[in-house]
């Protein structure tokens, strides 16, 4: 019995030391699984969270897309329906921008005809009769200038035309002071124009007459040797200081050349 108890004793203490161990042992793992467990139900709310979230967002998503579909349907309807409204005012439009491009070029060549009429009207200046020639000198001065508008060189021109033609269509007597004789100075003579073709001057004073007319160098004045007289008689009827009679006076005319008398 005493021989037995030792060895009894003996086995007991060989199982508690194999025995503990394992028992140290398994809270560790137990704690492993555990965490891993807290983490795979992590990762698993996580995922949960995120399917929920993007099914939400998902849902937002393609309702803006169909919001944003049925706006382009309703944007394309409406600009057909603006295309075919405006159909009639963009082709009045493109015939108002061709009508508009023929106008800037008729304008063009209006300048341009408007120009080269000036410069005829600035060459005939020393030719037209002095009176009207220095009642025209603004007119005259303005046309020169190259910044001037079509409508300005315009009104110029018929400013100078009308004149021209108001000035010919009649009798213009008035004294004036004119050095038709080239003397040293000026005098003031009583001078009559018969349009723009020809005109009288006298000098009561030297009883001394001169007819003016357009020459190749300008309006030139000639002496009337004894014309004095018919001068005279030809104020006195046009002062109204007579009975209206018949004067003969000088006259001069001048022929066309033959290519302007066909055109």
């Amino acid at each position: 019995m005493n021989t037995s108890a030792p060895s009894l004793v003996a086995r007991l203490l060989v199982v508690v030391l194999l025995g503990s161990g394992p028992l140290h042992a398994e809270p560790t793992a137990l704690e492993s699984v555990e965490k891993a467990a807290g983490d795979w139900v992590k990762v698993r709310a996580e995922t949960t969270r995120l399917q929920v979230e993007w099914s939400t967002q998902r849902q937002l998503l393609e309702s803006m897309v169909n919001g944003l579909e049925e706006r382009a349907k309703t944007l394309e309807l409406r600009q057909e329906y603006l295309q075919a409204k405006t159909a009639k005012d963009r082709d009045e439009l493109a015939k108002l921008a061709a009508a508009d491009s023929a106008a800037a070029a008729g304008l063009q060549v209006t300048e341009a005809r408007l120009k080269a009429l000036d410069a005829s009207l600035l060459q005939l200046r020393p030719s037209l009769p002095p009176r009207l020639s220095a009642a025209l000198d603004l007119p005259f001065k303005s046309l020169g200038a190259p910044e001037l508008t079509v409508a300005e060189r315009m009104q110029l021109t018929l400013t100078v035309l009308n004149r021209c033609t108001q000035f010919n269509r009649g009798i213009s007597f008035e004294p004036e002071l004119l050095n038709p004789g080239n003397e040293a100075n000026p005098q003031l003579l009583e001078v009559i124009y018969w349009g723009l073709s020809h005109g009288y001057a006298l000098d009561r004073g030297k009883d001394r007459a001169w007819m003016g007319s357009p020459g190749p160098a300008g309006w030139q004045w000639a002496p009337l040797p004894a014309g004095a007289k018919h001068v005279d008689e030809l104020f006195a009827v046009a002062q109204g200081r007579s009975e209206p009679v018949f004067v003969a006076m000088p006259a001069q005319l001048r022929n066309q050349p033959a290519n302007a008398a066909k055109n």
